[in-house]
Parts: C-alpha cells; structure tokens; sequence
C-alpha cells in the first residue's frame, strides 16, 4: 500500500491518500477544460484509497453540475482542485494536488473528441525547462 500526501496552493489544505491508485485519466471533456482552465484535467482514481484531511478541511468546498455526475472540490481561499469521493464512492485525486511523487503513467487520454484546436499538435511547439526570456 502507498501514502501519498497533497496540499493545495496557499497550503492551508493538506491531506492524505492512503492506497493505490487504480488508474490515471487525461480527460478532455468540456467539463474538466473548463474546471482547469486547460487542454484536459490529470486525474488519479482509486476504489480503495482512504482519503484523510490533515488540515484545512473547513476550506474544502465541492460543486456537482446540475443533471451531471461532474463534480470537483477545491478549496475556497486559493481554488486549488483538490480530492473529490464520487457518488459511486470513487476517490478522484487532481495529479497537480500532490505533494509526494506518484510513479503511475496515465492509463489513457479520455473524451479526445472534445480536445481544443490549440492541444493536437503541442509536440511541435518549442519547450523551455524555464520562463523564456
């Protein structure tokens, strides 16, 4: 069994995972674009795990979308995503949430239809290990 430990960004959530993750989906759906601001959400799913709040569990705030299973938590000083248990009892952890490495690849890009224009040819574009100058 592994720990994984998280936080989010002003630090006042800090919480723990204790288990394995089952699988780790790349979702492109509008849905988690729109909770990430990003290309896709990278999130880690376990039947398992045991999720337990360290500290901040007050600043812990979820949202479902009406008439959706789409829900998310994230913490309401800073906005981190943070840890969610689904309705199914499935734990999602944000992978950007932890703190400790987490080794597993993703298992799968998922909702490729719905990926933005901008994301289908990101091989291609110049990477720098810094703020480019």
């Amino acid at each position: 069994m592994t720990d994984h430990k998280g936080s989010c960004l002003c630090g006042t959530v800090k919480f723990e995972v204790n288990g394995d993750f089952d699988s780790f989906y790349l979702c492109h759906c509008r849905y988690c674009q729109k909770d990430t601001g990003s290309a896709h959400a990278a999130n880690l799913f376990s039947q398992t795990a045991q999720l337990n709040w360290l500290t901040g569990a007050e600043a812990v705030t979820s949202f479902t979308l009406p008439g959706t299973r789409h829900s998310k938590s994230f913490c309401k000083l800073c906005g981190s995503a943070l840890p969610n248990i689904q309705a199914e009892g499935v734990l999602v952890v944000p992978a950007g949430s932890l703190d400790t490495e987490c080794t597993l690849a993703p298992t799968a890009h998922i909702f490729t239809s719905r990926k933005a224009a901008w994301d289908r040819a990101l091989d291609e574009i110049p990477e720098f290990e810094n703020l480019p100058e």
